[in-house]
């Protein structure tokens, strides 16, 4: 059997994406081994049916971080066997490279981002430039890659002339629709639920917004699950504005455990502002998470996010991100009983649609043509 070496930078824990390709991968006819590396504080990994290793640096942020993964990742790839090699987002593909043209091996490139225009780069245009010039140099030699949506997939295009594949990062269909015990999860039964998940709420995701929103919301409670750069600005927030009745932070946690809380809220988040080309056409995850789950969604006016919204007829667009918008939005929701019940059924269609089930097919005739 042919063996697949996928690496991605992050802890594997809580990514879905690199799970479900692994799973796809193995579909194709291929053994799997998935790296990344591990932190002071990431979880437990789960029993996978593939073999998994994380790699413990001496950095875990900064310049020396990412220049340690990257040594680490190309030596481990030289002493391993791989038949094809899958680099997961811009920041594992320089070892990648190296090793698929020292050994003539097949390379998979899987974007899941606009990389060098995400907010942490673009307010450091030095370290902006080292990545673009890496970009240019390694992504213009690739004949074809797989990104997350159409808007970024065309702007690949343009800039390398490459065939791009649309695979967009949708969750598997639930096993159960069954309702969701509020009283198991510790959850008030007669408070509507708001919750905003992920694994990146960080800068310009409209996370503090939603949460000044709270001082205006009456008989509500907002989740905010797992983890982010602006976690510690919230939990400040919370306190300050005297919001800890109003706001709870669970952190992170396991995809099916985070996803029984999402099933049991009434109102998603998606709030994610256009202060930069990543942000503006990107395709959130937890946007699917909570069609999957049957939450009707909350968005920010952002291309992608506006598509699927109106398209399925499963939400709401919020124009203006201001506290007292957002507060407005979520009251008119709430008290349209019938909007709220139609949102409701146009989920369980939109769930059927929009599921890794069907959009795995793109990902199988990649993988294919290497086996």
């Amino acid at each position: 059997m042919k063996k697949a070496y996928v690496s991605v930078i992050n802890d594997l824990v809580t990514d879905q994406r690199i799970h479900k390709s692994c799973l796809t991968l193995q579909k194709a006819g291929f053994e799997v081994e998935l790296i990344g590396r591990i932190m002071h504080h990431s979880l437990p990994i789960d029993n996978r049916p593939y073999k998994t290793i994380r790699m413990r640096l001496p950095f875990e942020k900064g310049p020396l971080f990412y220049v340690s993964f990257n040594i680490r990742l190309f030596f481990k790839l030289l002493a391993s066997r791989q038949d094809l090699l899958v680099s997961n987002d811009l920041d594992t593909l320089l070892p990648n490279f190296l090793i698929s043209r020292l050994r003539g091996i097949p390379l998979v490139y899987d974007s899941h981002e606009y990389f060098t225009e995400t907010p942490e780069l673009t307010s450091r245009p030095r370290i902006q430039k080292i990545w673009k010039t890496i970009e240019a140099h390694l992504v213009s030699r690739l004949n074809e890659m797989i990104t997350v949506n159409e808007s970024i997939a065309k702007l690949f295009r343009k800039q390398y002339g490459l065939k791009v594949h649309v695979v967009r990062n949708v969750p598997m269909r639930l096993k159960t629709n069954e309702p969701i015990d509020r009283k198991v999860l510790r959850l008030p039964l007669d408070k509507t639920i708001l919750v905003m998940q992920g694994s990146g709420i960080n800068i310009h995701r409209g996370a503090e917004e939603l949460l000044e929103s709270m001082q205006y919301l009456e008989n509500c409670l907002l989740l905010v699950i797992g983890g982010g750069d602006v976690l510690p600005i919230l939990k400040q927030m919370s306190k300050s504005l005297r919001l800890e009745e109003k706001v709870r932070f669970l952190g992170k946690m396991p995809y099916q455990q985070m996803m029984q809380y999402t099933q049991a809220a009434d109102l998603g988040f998606t709030l994610d502002k256009d202060t930069n080309l990543n942000y503006r056409f990107s395709l959130p995850n937890k946007l699917f998470d909570y069609i999957q789950a049957g939450t009707p969604v909350i968005a920010s006016n952002l291309p992608e996010v506006r598509n699927i919204i109106e398209t399925y007829k499963i939400g709401k667009i919020v124009g203006n991100l201001t506290p007292e918008n957002i507060a407005q939005v979520v009251c008119e929701c709430i008290d349209n009983k019938e909007l709220m019940k139609f949102w409701r059924n146009n989920l369980t269609f939109a769930a059927r649609k929009l599921c890794w089930e069907n959009e795995e097919k793109v990902l199988l005739k990649v993988y294919e043509q290497y086996r």
